[in-house]
């Protein structure tokens, strides 16, 4: 119960965050992406204010030997970077650039009832949904080869 408490409470202050930032307002985010016409900096000032507070995060949680509501951290062991990733990435900016939401804001938007969050939101989860499936069917049909023989050609 603890733990849902805090996972709760942690969930309620990055939606305040997100909300006082202004990263719930789509024109917020996409006028810190316009580089080259009206540049609003005031979102680099809250990434530069995450970045300090994950800084003090991260070095404090190499002294720790446990969470203090886990058996143990959860931390990635993969540092190598592939083509799917970097397109994944590529296609998740592309998408959270042109809408002005990241999946975060996103969902706390929701509580707007605004319906162009709700496509957003919608459209995002039928993406994931999606990426779910074909990396479903690539896994199971791997190991299937197509040979020459069996292909039909149009004449």
């Amino acid at each position: 119960m603890k733990a849902l408490l805090t996972s709760f409470a942690s969930g309620l202050v990055f939606a305040l965050g997100l909300g006082i930032s202004g990263m719930t307002r789509p024109i917020k985010v996409i006028g810190f992406l316009d580089f080259f016409g009206a540049w609003d900096a005031s979102l680099a000032f809250v990434m530069v204010g995450a970045i300090a507070v994950y800084f003090v995060a991260y070095r404090i949680r190499a002294t720790m030997p446990a969470p203090l509501l886990a058996p143990k951290f959860a931390m990635p062991t993969r540092h190598d970077l592939d083509v799917k990733l970097i397109l994944g990435a590529a296609i998740f900016g592309a998408g959270w650039g042109l809408g002005g939401f990241c999946p975060g804001p996103a969902l706390t938007s929701l509580a707007s009832g605004a319906m162009p969050v709700f496509v957003f939101v919608v459209a995002m989860g039928l993406g994931m949904y999606l990426h779910s499936w074909v990396t479903e069917i690539r896994a199971t049909t791997s190991g299937l080869t197509v040979s020459p023989a069996n292909t039909t050609q149009d004449a």
